[in-house]
């Protein structure tokens, strides 16, 4: 089945669609096919139990790389990369811009994906694990499936453009996969772009995650979460 296009509202928002695995790309996620809105504000982060192991570095085009190998991280994982701001002089965009967001479930490898293509430079980020996700600012808590919680924050990098219009294709939050239960857009304000992953693991322990970066041919960069079917 193929994701519907869902749109992604300017604050919180919470979609009520199913999804189901499809056939991925060479992202190892399946393409959206639909534009939204920009996401709400950006959530906490809260260590959870195992040593972090961040690297960072520019990705390669045609390749992908992992950038944080399959552990569970003790405090959250980041991976740092230099964007001047503007990246590209005015009337032009000043941060990389979310442009997609796609889901892949790979039974094979034992783990599901969720990635998320920027135009422009690839951003810095952080993954880890959280009581919950919440709003920035308002701390409202942010809705999602499962009994495990990831926060992805991006930064510098947005989701909307000049106008306030979103910018991103997007699947529908509720992904339904072994592991990987849904997402929600969590925070776009100054500059910090942040989402919330609900996970649901069958024995109850903290599953490992892993991060990984990829450039596609028309140059635009992914940045790929994953995490364990178990």
């Amino acid at each position: 089945m193929t994701p519907q296009r869902v749109p992604l509202l300017a604050s919180l928002v919470v979609l009520l669609a199913a999804a189901c695995t499809t056939a991925t790309d060479h992202d190892g996620a399946a393409p959206t096919t639909a534009t939204a809105p920009t996401p709400g504000a950006t959530a906490a982060t809260t260590p959870a139990t195992t040593p972090a192991r961040p690297t960072s570095g520019a990705p390669v085009e045609g390749s992908w790389r992992a950038t944080y190998g399959w552990a569970v991280p003790a405090a959250p994982a980041r991976v740092t990369h230099e964007v001047r701001v503007p990246v590209t002089p005015p009337p032009g965009e000043p941060l990389p811009v979310l442009v997609e967001v796609r889901v892949g479930d790979h039974p094979a490898e034992g783990f599901s994906r969720i990635t998320f293509a920027f135009r422009g430079p690839t951003p810095s980020y952080q993954v880890g694990y959280v009581p919950q996700v919440v709003t920035e600012g308002r701390g409202a808590p942010v809705e999602l499936p499962g009994t495990a919680y990831l926060s992805v924050r991006f930064d510098p990098a947005r989701a909307h453009d000049a106008r306030g219009a979103g910018t991103a294709d997007v699947p529908p939050s509720r992904i339904g996969y072994p592991t990987l239960r849904g997402w929600a857009a969590a925070g776009d304000f100054e500059g910090y772009l942040s989402f919330g992953l609900g996970l649901q693991s069958p024995a109850g322990e903290t599953l490992p995650v892993r991060l990984g970066e990829s450039t596609r041919p028309d140059g635009t960069h992914v940045v790929a979460v994953d995490v364990r079917r178990g």
